[in-house]
Order: structure tokens, then sequence, then C-alpha cells
């Protein structure tokens, strides 16, 4: 077993933006290979933004997540796909009824491969469904957490109305399309 520094060159991360944090943090705690991830802000204007700052839409924040992934486990190709499947990118800054600047679809990548990669996904991505997708592709900014209250959000709130009527039905998409991906 390496050290902790050794499994931290090793890790990789890229933060997504595909709607609403809760839903895409859930998606992505799923999958195998994926050791954290942060909901938070990126791409805004402020520094240390809130929720409710970035909710108003005045900021040019997203609501994104912070993935890191071993890539021996699970590529950044894959991550994407299920990125992809998991929201819609051919929306402009909504996904269902989450409206807004703060809901853009958005891959803020961390070099040129991840860049490379996620060229390549969303050429696939778009010739598959057909249309022109709205997804961002920025350099990744500067990266803020959200407050600690949005954290395992649908893992500590699975009852709430949000969690069922939006999140419960996209991981039973998640578990249908990407079983194999997923943690048991």
């Amino acid at each position: 077993m390496g050290t902790s520094a050794e499994v931290a060159v090793k890790n990789e991360s890229v933060i997504l933006g595909g709607g609403c944090f809760w839903c895409t943090e859930s998606v992505f705690l799923a999958v195998r290979g994926v050791q954290e991830v942060v909901p938070g802000y990126s791409g805004g204007r402020i520094d240390n933004p809130s929720y409710e700052r970035v909710c108003r839409g005045d900021t040019g924040h997203v609501e994104v997540v912070r993935v890191t992934f071993d890539p021996d486990v699970v590529s950044l190709e894959t991550l994407l796909e299920i990125f992809f499947a998991t929201h819609d990118p051919a929306s402009l800054n909504r996904q269902g009824a989450d409206e807004g600047t703060q809901y853009a679809s958005v891959v803020f990548y961390g070099n040129s491969r991840q860049k490379e990669i996620a060229e390549q996904v969303m050429a696939r991505v778009a010739q598959s469904l057909g249309s022109k997708l709205v997804t961002r592709l920025e350099l990744a900014p500067q990266f803020w957490p959200a407050e600690g209250y949005h954290h395992d959000y649908y893992a500590k709130h699975p009852q709430q109305g949000y969690c069922q009527v939006v999140i419960s039905p996209k991981m039973a998409k998640l578990r249908k399309k990407f079983a194999p991906l997923l943690q048991s």
C-alpha cells in the first residue's frame, strides 16, 4: 500500500457542472474508483460565494462537483460518459425545473490531456444526440467548496421531495445503464 503522498499523486480531479450539485454528487459517489466528490462553485466573479448568492444568479458561478478519482480504476473518459448520460447537455442553463446560470453544463478541465478527452467525448455525445451541446469546456478556475449542509445531501435526505422526484430517478437510470461501474 502506498503512502498518502503516493496516492494523492496517482489520483486525478476534474470539475463538472451538470445542474444541481446534489444530483451530480450523488451520481459520482456511486462510481467505483471515485475517491471523493465535493460540491461547490466555480467560474464566478467573487471569492467565497455562498449558496444564496449563487442562487441569485449574479455571481457567474456554476454549481459544480470536484470529482477526485483513481485513473487506474475509472478513466476520465468513462466519468465523462456517465456525466453526459446523467444530465441534459443540450439545454442552456437548465436541468429539468432547475433554471439559471448556476445550472450550466460545464467541464472545467485541469490540463490539455483532460481537455482533449473531453472534446472527444463531447463530439461523440453530440453525434449520438443529433444536436449541438451547450456544455462549456473551460480551464478549471478557482473551486470553492459548498457549505457543509450540501455535502452528501442525497444520502442524508433521501426522503426529501427534491431527492425523491429528481435524484432518485436519476440514480435508477445510473444503476440501469452503468451497473458494472458502480460500487457495490
